[in-house]
């Protein structure tokens, strides 16, 4: 997105979406060209899921863990890091995004889970891992195209990444054994350890984040803030939704045939996942507009709260109940329905900035995601 489109004082989404560059204004287009090659992919070429899965970093295939690591890179490159302590003082800010995420997160989608899939429990149990696993990847992706700030997200992906490593194995006890059997419900238990999950968030939160920083840092330190911004961003910006269409050619791949082959079952998981993704990211921008945030600080922790990792969600599932389970195909449907939705809502959020007090501006020119 150019400078324009972040600094407008417009409240018209029409001049916004009008100043997208091609890349960014078809990006529905070509998010959805990548999921269709993924599928035929997955389904023509014999034995393709086999190679993609040969080598793993952090129970992820290597190809779809590069494509992560290049989407994540770049937008991690334009955060402002010396700006970050004005987002730690903003307690409405923290305090929203911590109980949206690990509070009202989780139990929604254990009771979308339990109320739409009562009769298909390894669905059922793989969309509550789903709902435990909060968003520390795509999330910046969706907040960058939204014009929300950067900073802020930065920071609400570290919280989630903490709390990630502190809580998934706790709340997953919590959701799956202790909740169930207070209400007379199934249980299942989830054995997956601390280890595992921290070696996923270095790795996939850890090396981009450091890459970013460092890249920000020495640069500046070289030549300064303004070309920085003016000539390292637009060159490195486009290639975080090159990653990003590369990763979702990868991951319908991975599991082309199984969707392919169970539209029905898909489409009974895709039900609670659309209530979800739709319910959590509606209620956090009319909480966060209710207690006085800007758009740009509302947009980051809407998506930041609306979004999951999916990497981990799948990576637990086929760890814990194998590569062919139902709790492993929930999670890859997951990313089938929640990358065209959030996508549609950057749209939505960049209609509904009218309704929100302005934030500073604090882009500069070439401080774009491409």
């Amino acid at each position: 997105m150019s400078d324009t489109v972040r600094e407008t004082a417009s409240a018209d989404t029409g001049p916004v979406l009008q100043r997208l560059s091609t890349l960014d204004r078809f990006l529905p287009v070509w998010i959805g060209v990548a999921m269709v090659v993924g599928l035929v992919l997955g389904r023509v070429v014999e034995g393709l899921d086999d190679a993609l899965a040969e080598v793993e970093i952090g129970s992820v295939s290597l190809p779809i863990a590069i494509g992560l690591l290049v989407m994540m890179y770049p937008v991690l490159a334009k955060v402002r890091y010396n700006e970050l302590g004005h987002v730690t003082s903003d307690r409405r800010l923290l305090g929203a995004s911590i109980v949206l995420n690990w509070v009202v997160g989780p139990a929604l989608m254990f009771a979308l889970a339990w109320l739409m899939l009562p009769d298909l429990p390894e669905y059922r149990t793989g969309l509550i891992i789903v709902g435990l696993a909060r968003c520390i990847a795509m999330v910046l992706i969706w907040n960058d195209l939204a014009c929300g700030d950067r900073e802020a997200a930065a920071i609400l992906v570290a919280i989630n990444a903490v709390f990630q490593i502190l809580a998934f194995a706790v709340l997953g006890y919590f959701y799956l054994e202790v909740l169930p059997g207070w209400l007379g419900l199934d249980q299942t238990s989830l054995d997956v350890s601390m280890w595992e999950i921290a070696t996923s968030v270095l790795i996939f939160l850890g090396i981009p984040l450091l890459a970013g920083f460092l890249t920000r840092t020495l640069g500046e330190r070289a030549k300064g803030r303004e070309w920085y911004e003016s000539t390292v961003l637009p060159r490195i910006g486009p290639w975080a939704l090159y990653g990003l269409l590369f990763t979702i050619v990868l991951l319908f791949a991975l599991q082309g045939d199984t969707i392919t082959n169970q539209p029905l079952d898909v489409a009974r998981i895709a039900l609670p996942l659309l209530a979800y993704f739709f319910l959590m990211w509606g209620g956090s921008m009319l909480l966060t507009r209710a207690i006085g945030l800007d758009y740009q600080r509302a947009t980051a922790v809407s998506f930041t709260a609306a979004g999951n990792n999916f990497e981990l969600a799948i990576a637990v599932a086929i760890g814990v109940f194998g590569v062919t389970s139902g709790q492993a195909l929930a999670g890859v449907v997951g990313p089938l329905i929640e990358v065209p939705v959030l996508v549609g809502l950057v749209y939505v959020s960049l209609w509904a900035r009218r309704f929100f007090p302005a934030g500073p501006a604090r882009r500069s020119a070439g401080d774009a995601p491409s």
